[in-house]
């Protein structure tokens, strides 16, 4: 038996949706919102009013008492009468002074009586002699049947409106279905416009291995009566595990664009509510309507907020509405409830904190790694993102490629946007190299800051800064120097920039510990200059920290604490937690020896090269800023040169 999918007819989904064909428009009857329950109340409303007011209005005609005929006619004698109004026997009135009401409550100056048939007075007379005013109008005016139903529906009205604006608004609360006052009809997804473009592996690059992976859901998408022939199942889920940045949203719209079917896309914390039970009920919602139009994609993004491992116990408030939520993509996934033809992609850069039944085959059958670009993949993404930028001929985007080692597809688009920012800024036609280089000074150094340095703190940054060159360019197989400068950016006095010539994949402990000697220059030159530590090392040592404890703890590069992985890879957090007391003092131990042999090493290579040490913080007082080339020339150092201590 197929699930009843409610219609598409509300406004603000919490899904974006991408290819989703036009609905035809529904009777009026089909909704169960305003046109069901809720106007069904109102006309309840209104008829029980109708009849109320109906039956008052014969017990309430006016205000004005009825008085006996005898008091009119003592009122007529007295001259209190100013004008009346008869129709018939029935004779309404107003006096010149009020009068006490029949039964004493409060007084009166508009009345009516009741002439007797029997009565056989000189009424007309009297009148007359008495200057009473006979008139064509009523003295009364009663208002209109229609009127007081107005009057006395307006209180009903007001209520039945607050009712409706508090309904929906608590419903809105509860996540639109399952409020207090019934389920809400399931937002309608915004359409695509006719024409518009959709992301295709064309706008990717620099991931080719996973658009292999992706492929073939593509053609499963695209051909599924070729693989139901052959007895293939649909993957129900892949899951893009990677870094933030990656393309891994990119990817799964490229999917949809490529196989050419609706594409429906969600964050998994849009799913979270305070109240239990709405994530749930979102998740069917989003379900049912890419049913409707399978095959389709749903796409959901930071899925380890929702698919956490579940933990045991009893569970309440959000913990236990996460689990709801869990539980339902589980069932839906499953294909209980008829999700065929939906596949599920979600994205994380958390894979191993997951729950096993979510990573299982059935549920997210595949698993695609996505990780930052290699050289020739960020050339290929700068080409994508500097498809409408005016590039000047003097532009490398392969040298731009080769000194950005380990950036993602994001911070390359960012880079290009900023180079584009600087050239607009400049009046520039196009965009040069010298926007990309800047733009990439200050992507990865930071934005210059004004700041005014007296004489003596200017030198000793000069020097900091001179010891980090300087042993990176001493030290075998160190990361080239790109560019050194004492001009401030962002929280740093100064910044020495070192990148690899290629990618690295794995590192030597060789290499680590250039690294970290590199690290504890800035340090070391102080000390060797001046004999004072500054505070201006915090950045360092906290690198230096995390080299060493990585060295000691995850990748076997001690002795003493052996080929094991004592800490786990959040050590920063869990540090403390993972390992007996005697391995966590032997880790002490162990990175406090090799940080101290490295500051050794660097302090000693920096006695020994002092002249040129020197050199450099002079340049650096002079220039602010030195080039890769510059550099080298004035430490006297042959680049790719590996020097030796002499």
């Amino acid at each position: 038996m197929t699930n009843p999918t409610p219609p598409r007819n509300a406004p603000e989904p919490p899904w974006r949706t991408e290819g989703t064909p036009e609905e035809p428009q529904r009777p009026p009857s089909g909704g169960r919102g305003m046109r069901g329950g809720w106007w069904r109340l109102f006309l309840a409303a209104l008829v029980v009013y109708l009849v109320a007011n109906l039956v008052l209005s014969f017990f309430n005609e006016g205000d004005e008492p009825t008085i006996s005929y005898t008091e009119f006619s003592k009122q007529v004698d007295a001259g209190n009468v100013s004008k009346i109004y008869a129709k018939g026997d029935a004779i309404q009135g107003e006096l010149r002074k009020a009068r006490e009401r029949p039964g004493g409550h409060g007084t009166y100056t508009k009345f009516q009586t009741e002439r007797p048939t029997f009565a056989d007075d000189a009424l007309w007379a009297d009148l007359t002699r008495h200057d009473v005013t006979v008139t064509a109008q009523p003295v009364v005016q009663h208002r209109s049947f229609l009127a007081n139903l107005l009057i006395s529906l307006a209180p009903m009205l007001i209520l039945v409106v607050l009712w409706i604006v508090i309904a929906r608004r608590m419903s809105g609360a509860l996540g639109g279905p399952g409020g207090m006052l019934g389920r809400k009809a399931p937002p309608r997804p915004v359409e695509l416009e006719p024409g518009k473009k959709r992301t295709t592996f064309a706008d990717v690059a620099g991931i080719d291995e996973v658009e292999g992976e992706l492929n073939d859901v593509v053609d499963f998408l695209k051909n599924p009566d070729a693989y139901r022939a052959m007895g293939a199942k649909m993957p129900r889920g892949v899951l893009l595990a990677g870094p933030p940045g990656t393309g891994k949203t990119l990817l799964a719209r490229a999917v949809a664009g490529e196989a050419g079917v609706p594409f429906f896309s969600a964050s998994a914390s849009e799913f979270i509510e305070m109240i239990v039970g709405v994530g749930a009920s979102r998740v069917r919602e989003l379900f049912a309507e890419a049913r409707k139009t399978a095959p389709s994609i749903i796409f959901i993004d930071e899925i380890d907020t929702i698919g956490r491992a579940r933990g045991g116990g009893s569970a309440m408030g959000g913990h236990d509405e996460r689990e709801q939520t869990l539980n339902q993509i589980l069932t839906e996934m499953d294909g209980f409830s008829g999700a065929e033809g939906v596949v599920v992609i979600a994205a994380t850069n958390r894979a191993d904190i997951l729950d096993p039944a979510l990573t299982r085959p059935g549920r997210f059958d595949r698993v695609v790694h996505v990780s930052p670009p290699d050289r020739d993949g960020r050339e290929a993404i700068l080409r994508i993102h500097t498809r409408d930028i005016p590039l000047a001929p003097d532009v490398d985007l392969a040298q731009v490629a080769r000194t950005t080692p380990g950036m993602t597809g994001a911070e390359l688009s960012n880079l290009a946007n900023e180079a584009a920012l600087l050239a607009v800024k400049r009046k520039r036609r196009q965009v040069t190299r010298s926007e990309f280089s800047d733009a990439l000074e200050k992507v990865q150094l930071g934005a210059e800051r004004p700041l005014v340095m007296p004489e003596d703190e200017r030198r000793r940054t000069a020097y900091h800064e001179s010891g980090h060159a300087l042993l990176g360019m001493l030290q075998p197989g160190a990361d080239p120097v790109r560019k050194v400068t004492i001009v401030p950016r962002g929280r740093a006095l100064g910044v020495t920039l070192s990148t690899p010539d290629s990618d690295k994949y794995a590192y030597t402990e060789e290499y680590l510990r250039g690294r970290i000697i590199g690290a504890l220059g800035g340090m070391a030159a102080e000390e060797v200059v001046y004999d004072v530590i500054t505070t201006g090392s915090e950045n360092d040592l906290e690198q230096v920290t995390r080299i060493a404890r990585g060295m000691v703890a995850r990748w076997g590069m001690s002795a003493r604490v052996g080929r094991l992985s004592a800490l786990p890879d959040d050590a920063q957090q869990a540090y403390g937690l993972a390992a007996a007391p005697h391995t966590l003092d032997t880790i002490d131990g162990e990175m406090r020896r090799v940080v101290d042999e490295c500051y050794d090493e660097a302090r000693r290579k920096l006695r020994d090269h002092r002249g040129r040490l020197d050199a450099l913080a002079a340049a650096l007082l002079e220039n602010e800023t030195l080039e890769e080339a510059d550099a080298y020339r004035i430490a006297g150092i042959t680049r790719f040169t590996k020097e030796t201590d002499t």
